[in-house]
């Protein structure tokens, strides 16, 4: 896994030439900025600690420097990128601490999420997370880590939807940055994508089984696994952090 792909070598100097130019979609200028930039620090092709530079991205992209700076200035909200005026921004190291305060906000929603459907979910409602693990399945055969991951995300969406609180998934999204470039650390490892197949297959079995117990038990084991071996991943990537 080349974690830098795309990007420039990282230090106090380095800026950012992006892979290729992406067509705008129909939002504003600063929010697909954004959404680029987040993409890329998540998947670790913009690497922790490397430094952006605000008119190369704006030339990139051919806009201003103003939605870059508001870009910028989310990102910063959301902890992925360090500010400093008159300076230099760079891309924030994970914060650990700020990983585990956002997968106790994700168990905690996810477990009920998946208490309610098991206690009463229409099997239709589950099409769409089973379609998603299919897909998933095949990215894996496929060794397509990248879309499999995207499929991961996907999978979760569902089970929000499902449950009809979709719109949390926005609030878990915009706190995971950190938790999510720890996951993307993880997902190379051998076993990994077989391991959260099982997990996936092992919940929505359980929810349509109408079994609390057994979807509480799959949920927490899914989304403990990557935090669990928090000390091996710091120790294979110490520049990370």
């Amino acid at each position: 896994m080349d974690l830098h792909q795309g990007s420039v070598s990282s230090g106090e100097d380095s800026s950012i030439v992006p892979p290729r130019r992406a067509p705008f979609r129909r939002i504003s200028v600063s929010q697909h900025v954004h959404e680029a930039l987040r993409e890329r620090i998540v998947r670790l092709n913009l690497a922790p600690g490397q430094s952006l530079s605000r008119p190369e991205i704006a030339e990139f992209y051919g806009v201003s420097q103003t939605p870059v700076r508001d870009a910028m200035l989310k990102l910063q909200e959301e902890g992925l990128l360090a500010i400093y005026p008159q300076s230099k921004t760079l891309v924030s190291k994970i914060d650990v601490g700020h990983a585990r305060a956002t997968q106790f906000l994700r168990l905690s929603l996810e477990l009920e999420i998946g208490s309610c459907l098991a206690q009463n979910c229409e099997m239709k409602r589950l099409v769409a997370a089973r379609t998603a693990l299919s897909r998933q399945k095949a990215a894996l055969a496929d060794q397509d880590l990248e879309h499999f991951a995207q499929l991961d995300r996907h999978f979760h969406f569902e089970l929000y939807k499902a449950a009809g609180v979709a719109d949390l998934w926005q609030l878990v999204t915009s706190r995971s940055g950190h938790i999510d470039r720890l996951r993307n650390l993880d997902l190379p490892e051998p076993g990994k994508p077989a391991n959260i197949i099982h997990y996936h297959e092992q919940i929505v079995d359980a929810i349509e089984a109408g079994d609390r117990a057994a979807t509480e038990a799959a949920i927490r084991a899914h989304l403990s696994g990557t935090l669990s071996k928090i000390d091996q991943i710091v120790a294979n990537h110490p520049e990370f952090f």
